[in-house]
């Protein structure tokens, strides 16, 4: 063949000019995909990504003191940190805590360095009042006077950290350490660490209700995809019912169920199988017991997905050559699922991560998950600081488990059909 005749695919443009044009359509064509696009893109941003980007982003920020006491804040850091500051700054705090009551950010500040300390607010509170407005003749003699806590270093190095934007305090809260008056970085003691454990017990709450609901959704998933069509699509229902009902009302009828007055319990003393109420509710089976009803049919829909494609026919030559059932059944059909069987553990252990209303309704107080004292924190303790700490930490976590998945069956890989 010359070497003159270049191969080219069928429909490419045959010159310089055609290519032109060519990329001119095609850019066309992807802004006019990108315009259709772009409302979808601005409420996502708008509605998902920036308010987590916001809530993650308050996990270092430190700007209560910074906004209400401007001068105060450039003071402490200008302090060196030795001993007590100097008259100058007493003066700043005076002078700013009489300006943050008047603008109403003394009871932000307050709680911000209530989160540090107990018991701060109280002396701001009661400083604030004490100052006059005639100044004394020295304010660092006088501040003392109000309440000898001024004259302590511990007191002013929490101010300074409190300051100090941006900052690793609420981060280190969320694993139950903090830094120490010497700069070192410190576990909290036992009887006062939550959060590691609350981390740990949301992990082994999720990894068990994902093993449940594998076990029992992956015989299901092969029912539904080996009975004939129409048995398979009439109990599909029973699977796709669930998502119609409201995750509120499903949990609030496990309440109702599993109490010790409840169905279960009159139907078992009933039977005579016990004479008493078995505690099946405000503990860790009644957490299993939710979840599990709930994120089953997620467990379900990803495995017989799968299973759909596989053909019968693997089956049918394994056992033609000599091959048990179940010997065929282990090492010819289950290997072909395992990408749904991945699929639905990923998904269920991701939602079970951020559950909520499930464990608040059935669980005890032994079991608080994680998205329970973001909640708590974010609605009681106004603390967003540390609110933001955890999110970032179970944010962190799926990503971690993501990969892991990924890596062992490729989710990434599954196509769903």
């Amino acid at each position: 063949m010359p070497a003159s005749i270049h191969a080219t695919s069928p429909g490419a443009p045959a010159s310089a000019e055609g290519l032109a044009a060519y990329r001119s359509v095609q850019r066309r064509a992807s802004m006019r995909a990108l315009m259709l696009a772009l409302p979808l893109i601005v409420f996502l941003l708008s509605t998902f990504i920036a308010p987590i980007a916001l809530l993650l982003a308050r996990s270092v920020q430190n700007r209560e003191i910074a906004d209400g006491m401007p001068q105060f804040a450039r003071a402490l850091d200008a302090w060196d940190g030795n001993g007590v500051p100097g008259e100058a700054t007493f003066a700043q705090l005076a002078a700013g805590l009489k300006q943050a009551r008047e603008s109403g950010q003394l009871g932000t500040i307050a709680r911000r360095m209530n989160f540090a300390q107990p018991e701060f607010r109280s002396l701001l509170m009661r400083t604030a009042r004490a100052i006059g407005d005639d100044a004394p003749p020295a304010w660092k003699p006088a501040l003392i006077e109000i309440d000898e806590r001024w004259g302590s270093s511990e007191t002013w190095h929490l101010l300074k950290r409190a300051a100090t934007s941006p900052t690793p305090d609420y981060l280190l809260a969320g694993m139950d350490a903090q830094v120490t008056p010497q700069g070192a970085i410190a576990s909290l003691p036992e009887n006062a660490s939550v959060y590691r454990a609350a981390f740990m017990r949301t992990i082994s709450i999720s990894a068990t209700v994902t093993l449940l609901c594998l076990v029992l959704g992956y015989p299901v998933a092969w029912l539904l995809a080996n009975l004939p069509e129409k048995q398979s699509n009439r109990l599909m229902l029973f699977v796709i019912v669930p998502f119609w009902t409201s995750l509120l009302v499903r949990t609030t009828a496990w309440y109702v169920l599993l109490q010790p007055g409840g169905v279960i319990n009159s139907l078992l003393s009933g039977l005579g199988l016990t004479t008493h109420p078995v505690p099946l509710i405000f503990n860790r089976t009644g957490v299993l017991i939710g979840m599990t009803h709930v994120l089953l049919p997620y467990m379900i829909l990803a495995i017989y997905s799968v299973m759909k494609s596989v053909p019968s026919v693997y089956m049918r030559a394994a056992k033609s050559l000599g091959a048990h059932p179940f010997t065929a059944f282990v090492r010819v059909y289950i290997p072909q699922t395992l990408p749904g069987v991945g699929a639905g553990c990923f998904l269920v252990f991701v939602l079970a991560l951020g559950y909520y209303i499930t464990p608040s309704l059935l669980g005890g107080a032994g079991d608080e998950m994680i998205s329970q004292l973001i909640a708590m924190q974010t609605n009681t303790q106004l603390n967003w600081g540390l609110a933001g700490a955890l999110s970032a930490y179970l944010v962190i976590f799926t990503a971690v488990f993501y990969f892991i998945f990924n890596r062992i069956v490729g989710i990434d890989r599954l196509r769903f059909g």
